[in-house]
């Protein structure tokens, strides 16, 4: 684990901070007359998903995380019975390893989750807590492509919506898109964003 001096806590880091692993939002190194310059910076939980705001000063330093980047494959995702109403449970496997499955809760995945197709790889982000290891997220292509399962007529002199209309995913997602695409086409959705790109 590499120690990061005070203003070497930049955008893009995923640093410990109160024992978890934080990414760098924002940073800005400030130089006052006065005082010795300090790091104030923006930092979003990748376990809770909370920003906080946070300063570093010059004898400050704070530990990089140790996140390793791994290839999973998605299985499914189910409602659970232990969970409340409406939140679903993602599993995964290894892939070189079925028999090596795991779950995740829909609160790490946050959108990613809606863009999830069953039997695809995707990358799984594992933080190494002092010998234990923890999945704390995903990332995924930012564009990925899906075929349209359903897709609603356009309607002819419909200008109120201004050419758009909601179509669901093979994956069952829902968005929307123009009014020219169809049942059975293939779209380009930036997983990022959660919008439609263009037709594939």
């Amino acid at each position: 684990m590499s120690q990061l001096q005070y203003n070497e806590i930049r955008e893009k880091k995923i640093i410990i901070y109160n024992n978890e692993p934080c990414e760098v939002v924002e940073s800005h190194v400030a130089r006052t007359q006065q005082r010795k310059p300090q790091n104030q910076v923006k930092l979003k939980s990748l376990i809770s998903g909370k920003t906080i705001a946070a300063t570093f000063h010059v004898s400050d330093t704070a530990n990089e995380a140790d996140i390793e980047k791994r290839e999973v494959k998605f299985l499914y995702s189910a409602q659970s019975r232990s969970l409340p109403a409406g939140r679903q449970e993602y599993w995964f496997c290894d892939p070189e390893d079925p028999k090596n499955r795991f779950k995740l809760d829909a609160s790490l995945l946050g959108n990613a989750g809606k863009f999830l197709k069953e039997n695809e790889n995707v990358t799984a982000l594992v933080w190494d807590d002092d010998g234990e290891e923890k999945t704390i997220g995903l990332t995924l292509p930012i564009k990925m492509e899906f075929k349209v399962k359903e897709a609603p007529p356009a309607v002819r002199g419909d200008t109120s919506k201004s050419g758009n209309k909601i179509i669901t995913l093979e994956n069952g997602t829902t968005l929307n898109a123009p009014m020219f695409i169809s049942e059975g086409d293939t779209v380009r959705i930036n997983t990022e964003t959660g919008e439609y790109v263009e037709r594939a």
